[in-house]
């Protein structure tokens, strides 16, 4: 009976440890230290670490259609394979093409055309425009930071791979922006007004802004960004009550 009742202790000691382990609610932004400010950054209110669900039909569709897998070969673009007859069966990012396999003998995964479903990468959400993720962002001398102006709530998503964020900046752009949303309960869902594809050395960083017109409020209590890049469909919960810094809501 003993040993039961200390077990029944542990969560609730584990769950006051990790309320007091709250920099952005215990300290001055200039008082963080580097674990501190990872924390903001990577595991807060304001920052989310999701792995989105992957759409591999796309796949089969390609095997079908012959879409950059079949004998004639094809020119893979952002993920979406184009058959183009005679182009010698060029892979995604220009392989040579090999017998009946795609850009890679075999059609290897180096080629864009293997039959394998795509494993979902792990990717890092932040609402960018919190002054709390901005402090941290300056703190960690993250000098590539988005460039956020006050008209908008903006929402980055980092980790993105480099095939699904290929193509025509502003093509791209347009076709995000129709695929994101915010949703409240019992209000109409925030659209962005504009997305932004930053090119890093890291990998891209896409940047969702919504127009602070639509005001976000305390009432909204929970708010669901959803979106989808390539064949990368994502969806994050952010609890409104639980974004305060220095006493007031920060989005």
């Amino acid at each position: 009976m003993l040993r039961k009742w200390r077990w029944s202790l542990l969560p609730i000691s584990v769950m006051l440890l990790s309320a007091a382990d709250q920099p952005w609610k215990d300290k001055e932004s200039a008082e963080w230290n580097e674990d501190d400010t990872r924390q903001v950054l990577s595991d807060s209110p304001w920052a989310k670490t999701v792995i989105p669900s992957v759409d591999n039909s796309a796949n089969n569709g390609q095997r079908r259609s012959g879409g950059g897998m079949g004998r004639g070969g094809g020119i893979g673009i952002g993920g979406i394979g184009i058959g183009l007859p005679g182009t010698g069966g060029m892979g995604r990012r220009g392989g040579m093409g090999g017998p009946a396999g795609g850009g890679y003998p075999s059609g290897g995964q180096r080629g864009g055309h293997s039959s394998d479903p795509i494993q979902p990468p792990t990717l890092k959400l932040r609402w960018e425009s919190a002054s709390p993720i901005r402090e941290a962002e300056l703190k960690a001398r993250e000098t590539n930071a988005p460039s956020i102006d006050d008209a908008h709530y903006a929402i980055a998503v980092y980790g993105v791979p480099d095939r699904m964020a290929q193509g025509n900046p502003e093509t791209l752009a347009r076709q995000l922006k129709k695929q994101a949303t915010i949703k409240r309960d019992g209000k109409k869902d925030l659209k962005p007004s504009s997305v932004e594809v930053l090119q890093r050395e890291d990998g891209p960083v896409v940047v969702y802004l919504f127009p602070r017109s639509q005001e976000i409020t305390r009432q909204d209590k929970r708010l669901e960004f959803g979106a989808q890049i390539g064949r990368l469909h994502l969806t994050q919960f952010f609890a409104v009550g639980d974004m305060v810094y220095k006493g007031k809501i920060e989005l």
